[in-house]
């Protein structure tokens, strides 16, 4: 079946091309129409306590994304003409201002003084928007755009909705560039390592058209993540690129085999897609633990990328050869020489000291592991955005002017009686870091009676059988003394209530915080039990997998721990999407130079010599595949301003070319080392199965003197006792006939006496 299908295919590539491009439309649609989320606190479990109270901000309090703007330096009619514009913005549900409380026209020192302490501070007000929908809808977003043209240069729009839209915009700038400047330099990295200036075109189509299906087919997710979206088309590019390679290469193998080029092509195929299907699990499967974690952001990477894998695949097997047979001629013509220089002498010297070798495997396997799991990790999406935006820049002033770090919203029992709620205030407001709590009950103490305050005031502090606490903090989120805070507002609460919560940023980056450690460990685990299994399938062996696991692992380990030998802090989500990519896409490093050792074992070549051969003709295929996952990962993090995407992409083209080093000088000495361990934990490993085992030849043959000692001429005249087969039967026998006489004759010196003209 599938020979019939590569045959019809590389009888139409002009078809195939035609309908792989018109699909490009439909996919172009959906990648337009596909939202993307950049909220990443709306990706924690949903069964967490601040989830849950979420949810309650949502629906009834409609209060999902609350903003706080400051005005500095302006007069109190401004402030109030402003906070009657801002309702009447499409999206806002509520403003609220002390004029909405006692009137403008009240001088402040009369103004009650919890009220008067949150709303001014110095020659600054600040007034609280609230609006429809969650924060980071499309609806809010274009809420937030038009609150920020009634303001001018003295008005600071503050929250984290006001974070999210600026993370939106900054994206949406740079990704053009992310994918162009991916593109340029894989396109340089290709002509260095292949032989046609045309060939990394074409290549580079094929894989283009993939990605457009991998981000146009994302629409059938409901929504990606804006991580998933600024990586997604650089990564699949970077993972995918060695199987375009594979299928050329291939197709020129096979391409003297054949008088009609399009069967070769054909067979190409075949071949390209048995072998694909098997090489590019253990990319799926590192990608597909992801999908593990609590925390959906994983899922939702995992689940894009490991479905481009699939398309990158297909579109190698489906629409490539369509590429390479129409471009053939200008491939051809454009041919240059590889510019990857030779390793054989590397190789040479690498086996002469691969005692050496192993041993500083593992001296460096121990700082590594050490320095890797203290790493310094930071957790606010704040931190990784440049702090000059406007956002950050009103955050601080948040800080700063009125010592607001983190807002606490609490979700309360509204049948709680006065004395009840009295204490809970008063408890909360002894605590350390708290500099303020408004309730609805706190309003009525104030001496304010109840038919003077605010309906609107009402429906946002009580609603649905609920009722809310807002409490502000001196302390910054994702920090141990907001931990702290916390556990001691929990304990203040549930004496009370057993069934509030306490909800808000601060508690979701806790529920960050509380749920990245056990994701970390079970994608890790996950990854590397799912490539074990793979590649113990695939070698039908044990202790194979073990080796070529744990040196990739050390290549992963060198590479986190670089953070800590820096003294620099990376988002939490870059060691836990590191470890799962890292290892699912240059596990293949190994795996190819194991293949190709095993495959001349049971040649029967020595130990040796085998692993001499699959290091010098695996070396070009390793250094090629990192070369262009460095290229396009290196390229987005010089452009990224956003530190998260340019930590995770440093941390990828490092990681690549750090598996190619270990795997290129370290992983043949360690094969060496260890195959006398593979023969007798493997089945078949020195030979292929249901035929008879090739006595490997032995590491190093004898001198010449000890191999004439060791066989003596036979006497003449004595007959052995295997005698010679007469002469015709010789020359029948022979697998592969002598060549001509000339050619005899030039292999050999002429004899000392010989007379040259």
């Amino acid at each position: 079946m599938l020979e019939k299908i590569a045959h019809w295919l590389t009888r139409k590539p002009a078809l195939v091309l035609t309908v792989a491009v018109l699909l490009m439309i439909p996919s172009a649609l959906g990648y337009v129409a596909t939202r993307v989320n950049y909220d990443i606190l709306s990706y924690i479990p949903a069964d967490l306590p601040a989830s849950r109270g979420e949810k309650l901000l949502e629906d009834p309090f409609n209060m999902a994304a609350t903003n706080m703007l400051i005005v500095e330096g302006m007069p109190a009619g401004y402030a109030n003409d402003l906070v009657h514009d801002i309702k009447k913005v499409e999206g806002v549900s509520n403003a609220l201002w002390v004029s909405n409380l006692v009137g403008v026209q009240l001088p402040v020192e009369m103004i009650p003084a919890q009220f008067r302490d949150m709303f001014f501070s110095g020659d600054a007000t600040m007034m609280l928007i609230q609006y429809d929908h969650p924060g980071a809808s499309n609806e809010t977003m274009r809420a937030i755009d038009d609150v920020r043209k009634l303001c001018n240069e003295k008005c600071f729009l503050a929250g984290f909705s006001v974070v999210t839209k600026d993370t939106r915009d900054i994206m949406e700038g740079e990704l053009p560039y992310f994918v162009g400047f991916a593109v340029l330099l894989a396109l340089v990295s290709l002509s260095l390592c292949l032989e046609s200036t045309v060939l990394p075109f074409v290549l580079m189509m094929s894989i283009g058209i993939a990605v457009v299906y991998n981000l146009g087919t994302n629409v059938l997710l409901g929504e990606i993540s804006f991580l998933t979206k600024a990586i997604a088309a650089v990564l699949q590019l970077g993972v995918t690129v060695d199987y375009s390679i594979f299928l050329y290469h291939r197709y020129v193998a096979e391409r003297p085999n054949y008088a009609d080029r399009r069967d070769a092509m054909a067979q190409a195929v075949v071949a390209a897609f048995r072998s694909l299907s098997g090489s590019s699990m253990t990319t799926i499967a590192g990608f597909l633990a992801l999908c593990f974690m609590r925390m959906t952001l994983g899922r939702d990477l995992g689940v894009v990328m490991a479905k481009g894998v699939v398309l990158g695949v297909t579109t190698v097997v489906l629409v490539l050869p369509s590429f390479l047979l129409l471009f053939d001629h200008w491939i051809e013509r454009h041919r240059h020489r590889v510019l990857i220089p030779n390793f054989h002498g590397v190789n040479t010297l690498i086996l002469r000291h691969y005692r050496l070798l192993v041993v500083l495997m593992v001296l460096l396997a121990v700082p590594s592991v050490y320095a890797s799991s203290r790493a310094g990790v930071y957790y606010q999406i704040d931190d990784s955005l440049p702090q000059d935006i406007a956002s950050i820049v009103s955050n601080n002033k948040l800080k700063t002017e009125f010592d607001m770090a983190t807002s606490h919203f609490i979700v309360l029992r509204d049948d709680l009686n006065a004395a009840q709620m009295s204490d809970i205030e008063k408890r909360l407001e002894n605590l350390p870091g708290i500099t303020s709590v408004v309730s609805y009950h706190k309003m009525l103490g104030s001496g304010l009676p109840d038919f003077f305050i605010p309906s609107s005031l009402k429906e946002m502090l009580k609603q649905g059988g609920y009722q809310l606490l807002m409490v502000n903090s001196s302390y910054q989120t994702a920090t141990e003394q907001i931990q702290r805070q916390m556990q001691d507002m929990d304990a203040i609460l549930q004496t009370y209530d057993p069934d509030a919560m306490i909800t808000g940023e601060g508690a979701l980056y806790q529920g960050l915080i509380d749920t990245s450690g056990p994701d970390i460990r079970l994608t890790n685990f996950l990854s590397v039990a799912a490539i074990f299994l793979i590649i113990l399938l695939t070698f039908q062996s044990l202790s194979v997998p073990l080796v070529l696991v744990a040196t990739i692992e050390l290549a992963i380990q060198i590479n986190q721990s670089i953070a800590y030998f820096t003294g620099t802090e990376n988002f939490f989500l870059a060691p836990v999407i590191i470890s799962s990519i890292q290892l699912g896409a240059t596990v293949d490093y190994a795996i190819l130079m194991t293949s190709r050792f095993q495959e001349e074992l049971r040649a029967g070549k020595s130990r040796r010599e085998a692993i001499q051969i699959a290091a010098d003709t695996s070396d070009a295929s390793i250094i090629t595949s990192a070369l262009v996952l460095f290229s396009a990962t290196l390229g987005v993090s010089f452009i990224a301003t956003i530190d998260l995407i340019g930590t995770i992409c440093i941390m990828l083209a490092r990681g690549a070319v750090i598996s190619a080093v270990i795997s290129l000088f370290f992983l043949p000495a360690l094969l060496y080392v260890c195959e006398p361990l593979f023969n007798v934990t493997s089945l078949h490993w020195r030979a292929v199965p249901g035929s008879k085992a090739v006595a490997a030849a032995p590491d190093t043959l004898p001198p010449a003197p000890e191999i004439v000692a060791a066989a003596p001429a036979p006497e003449i005249g004595v007959t052995a006792s295997n005698p010679l087969p007469p002469a015709p039967e010789i020359v029948a026998a022979a697998s592969n006939p002598l060549p001509p006489a000339p050619e005899i004759l030039e292999d050999f010196p002429p004899p000392p006496d010989a007379r040259t003209e």
